[in-house]
């Protein structure tokens, strides 16, 4: 299938993409790395009358690592980040090798998945785990939006139309952090039907502190709240960590699809949250002996 007639502009610096996106408005659609637009132009989801293609504004493929904080542009590329990360955020590392193929990371871009949505991507429910944030430039200048801030919903953030994504910054795992990431998918590559991060660290034999985020067991990727409160302050065994996740896939109500019922996802979530959370435990322990 073509997609529908549309115009095409190539801006060549941030202030020129800004000024398009706010004469355009919803009738305009960013083009960055493509792998989740171009499907959808050419099978006719999105009808847009302008693409901005932003492949060539400079400045938007950086990475920078200051003071325990991960700054990468949004044009930076999945692939790039996965090498970073590999040395100095496995958790990162871990769920980018689970995006689609080599090949897809070549091209997709960090701060496309993030601006695309979907409930059922990993890079979302990484900035929630790592207490990020993405920068969003417009007429009226910069604003940070808080990765709490950011996802209302399927395919749905709270940037606005005439506003264009530039940055993302993460939260650096420290190096007393456990680490646990697992989802389930048909195939290697496919999005996930569920999955899970998490993130543990102990103290005098107690969980200080513990993050979970899931993915693909709603509308919009979550923390896991109730399960972080059963945790933290406990000294952690297998009980505990079941009795975590239970509570943890107690609120989901996920939907049904052609692929799953919402009753397998939340039964999947509640299992993969036990998991997740063994593994953080068991790297946290090996960090605290």
């Amino acid at each position: 299938m073509k997609p529908a007639p549309f115009e095409y502009h190539d801006p060549r610096a941030v202030g020129d993409a800004v000024e398009l996106l706010a004469r355009y408005g919803d009738d305009a659609k960013v083009l960055a790395g493509g792998q989740s637009l171009l499907p959808m132009l050419n099978l006719r989801l999105a009808r847009p009358a302008a693409i901005v293609d932003i492949n060539r504004l400079p400045g938007l493929d950086t990475l920078r690592e200051t003071d325990g904080r991960l700054s990468a542009g949004a044009l930076l590329r999945q692939r790039a980040l996965e090498r970073w990360a590999s040395g100095r955020a496995p958790i990162l590392a871990a769920a980018l090798r689970l995006v689609g193929h080599a090949a897809i990371r070549n091209r997709g871009t960090v701060g496309g998945s993030l601006a695309h949505a979907d409930p059922a991507s990993e890079l979302p429910a990484l900035l929630l785990c790592l207490d990020g944030s993405v920068v969003a430039r417009s007429r009226g200048g910069e604003r940070v939006i808080p990765a709490t801030d950011l996802f209302r919903g399927p395919l749905t953030t709270s940037l606005r139309p005439d506003e264009l994504l530039t940055e993302t910054r993460w939260r650096i795992p420290e190096i007393d952090e456990g680490w646990g990431f697992h989802e389930v998918a048909r195939r290697h590559g496919d999005f996930a039907l569920v999955g899970v991060a998490a993130l543990v660290a102990l103290g005098g034999g107690r969980i200080e502190r513990a993050r979970i985020a899931l993915f693909g067991a709603g509308p919009a990727p979550s923390r896991a709240e109730a399960a972080e409160q059963a945790l933290v302050g406990q000294r952690p065994d297998p009980a505990l960590l079941a009795e975590a996740a239970r509570a943890g896939a107690e609120g989901l109500d996920p939907q049904a699809d052609i692929h799953a019922s919402g009753r397998y996802r939340k039964s999947v979530a509640r299992t993969l949250m036990a998991r997740a959370l063994s593994d953080a435990l068991r790297r946290a322990e090996a960090h605290d002996r």
